[in-house]
């Protein structure tokens, strides 16, 4: 591999953005894998140089605009797109360039590549990994606010002295501190991105919008490539924008894995899958992908399988488990009059929350035995399984609430409970309820996260109702306001229904097993490290001017 490091290319307004690029030891023209990234090029610039010139391709990797001012925010679509479409131009200009190029990147650059997605004859395909169009759907999952993930994303990009940092925010997490402060406990001074994601708690407010890219994917004509983790803040959103592209009549391939937002196990799989997806749209007939398009690993089962669709069609039927008095769960709704479940929300001790999805941190899923004895949370537990229940695809909840409060959190966690007890949670969601919802009894639809588990036989089903998870979910102070209500903190009390006529229920997508296809041989992708070129490649000095490595 050949390398020039810190090239300034032009944009349409005559700002330079500092870009690499890796050449193949052949060095002649051929097919480009362009990243635009707005976190920077290296380290993981130079990882992808390393994989992909070894299979033959130039490698451009640019810092977006966002990266070279640090601001944690977005300067939206159509920004992105011209300065992409001036790259492409750029890259017209070089001798190595053949005409054709793909996309990759993660997160925020997978965000990115949504910009050149149409429009742009170039382009032959794109990669996308753990990232959404819509990123707002990930900062506000069910209209809360994802505060672990926000505070730890707007911190970093305006803060230096990265190694304290999780120490740093952990600490401002943990104070009680009202939300608008938290930056400042974290980071040591306000960060205007943070404080406009405050502001921005209307789904309509001009931040929202702004990093709301899905109308790009509903225009997107290239072939897409996903891979998402079941751990992962955007899977909801990556899921949707995978549906979006079916329903406009594409064929994307999908794979997901037991990975979270920061998971270097999945690297292998990701660059590996994206090759290969490559090669087979710039040379057809030489690199045939798997014939069925979507490629799951099942927890629970340790499994990986391939489907022709998501969710997996035919064999995914939703069936209700029904909360029932007394502490039950069961696949039979409530026969009669059943007085309610009562618990009181206290945000001056908010609900705490088990490891799940964040973006920076530990995503893996605990045992949540240390939180079921707090009076704050419902737990409803259902008899041991007679055999393995498998549930693939998508999970909701509707409950029946009553809330002394117009302003709640409605919170719903599916757990596995193990034959020695351990009750490890599998997937969760939110709702953030205002007056809009109703009054008295109201009947809340909760979406959790999607899911590929098996439960074996033995096994007991968990459900936990409760009003909070706190600090991935930013504690509600019973008022209107994102920003702890001007420091005051109103407790809530709340009632959930499970009788005849107000049956809560969680709503679980049964699968079918004989519907797939089961790889038989353990995946290389799952091992615990990467392959050893990434793990031994190390760092060069970081260059300033353009560099010439060859």
């Amino acid at each position: 591999m050949r390398s020039r490091r810190g090239i300034p290319v032009p944009m349409a307004d005559g700002t330079t953005l500092p870009t690499d690029h890796y050449r193949p030891s052949g060095g002649g023209p051929g097919p480009t894998v362009l990243v635009r990234s707005p976190v920077g090029r290296i380290p993981m610039g130079l990882l992808y140089g390393q994989y992909f010139t070894r299979h033959g391709f130039h490698v451009v990797v640019q810092e977006t605009r966002d990266a070279l001012h640090a601001t944690g925010s977005w300067q939206g679509p159509e920004g992105e797109r011209e300065d992409g479409l001036a790259t492409v131009d750029w890259m017209w200009q070089q001798p190595w360039f053949d005409g054709t190029f793909v996309m990759y990147g993660s997160s925020a650059q997978g965000h990115t590549q949504w910009t050149l997605a149409h429009g742009v004859p170039e382009c032959r395909a794109m990669s996308v990994q753990i990232c959404a169009a819509d990123l707002s759907q990930a900062v506000f999952p069910g209209g809360a606010f994802a505060l672990e993930s926000a505070l730890f994303w707007c911190v970093s990009r305006d803060h230096t002295r990265l190694a304290t940092l999780p120490h740093r925010v952990r600490r401002a997490l943990a104070s009680g501190r009202p939300l608008d402060e938290l930056d400042t406990v974290g980071g040591g001074k306000p960060v205007p991105a943070y404080q406009e994601l405050l502001d921005s708690q209307d789904p309509g407010s001009a931040l929202r919008t702004r990093i709301d890219a899905r109308h790009l994917v509903d225009a997107a004509t290239v072939p897409v490539h996903m891979v998402a983790g079941w751990h992962d803040v955007f899977l909801p959103g990556q899921l949707r924008d995978y549906g979006a592209l079916r329903a406009a009549g594409h064929r994307p391939y999908l794979t997901i894995g037991p990975w979270s937002h920061c998971d270097r196990r999945m690297l292998p799989t990701a660059l590996r899958e994206a090759a290969a997806f490559f090669r087979s749209h710039l040379t057809p007939g030489t690199d045939p992908l798997r014939p069925s398009p979507v490629r799951l690993y099942v927890t629970g089962a340790g499994q990986w399988r391939t489907y022709p669709d998501w969710p997996p069609p035919p064999a995914v039927r939703p069936r209700a488990w029904y909360l029932l008095p007394g502490g039950g769960l069961g696949p039979l709704p409530p026969r009669g009059p059943e007085p309610p479940s009562r618990y009181r929300y206290d945000p001056a001790d908010p609900t705490p929350v088990p490891r799940g999805p964040v973006v920076f941190g530990d995503s893996r899923p605990e045992d949540c035995r240390p939180l079921e004895g707090r009076p704050d949370i419902l737990v409803f537990t259902s008899d041991p399984l007679p055999a393995p229940l498998e549930v693939v695809g998508p999970v909701t909840a509707e409950v029946f609430l009553r809330s002394s409060r117009e302003h709640t959190d409605c919170a719903v966690r599916l757990c596995d409970v193990h034959l020695d007890g351990a009750s490890v949670n599998v997937c969760e969601g939110v709702r953030r309820l205002t007056p809009a919802d109703g009054d008295g009894v109201r009947r809340v639809s909760v979406e959790l996260w999607p899911v590929a588990h098996r439960f074996a036989a033995g096994h007991r089903l968990r459900v936990h109702l409760c009003s909070g998870g706190h600090p991935r979910i930013a504690r509600h102070s019973g008022g209107a306001d994102l920003r702890d209500g001007g420091g005051v903190l109103l407790p809530a009390e709340q009632e959930i229904f499970h009788d005849v006529g107000r049956p809560t229920a969680i709503h679980l997508p049964l699968h079918a097993v004989g519907h797939e296809h089961v790889e038989t041989a353990r995946a290389p992708d799952h091992a615990d490290e990467l392959p050893q070129w990434a793990a031994d490649f190390t760092l060069p000095t970081a260059a300033g001017p353009a560099t010439e490595l060859w």
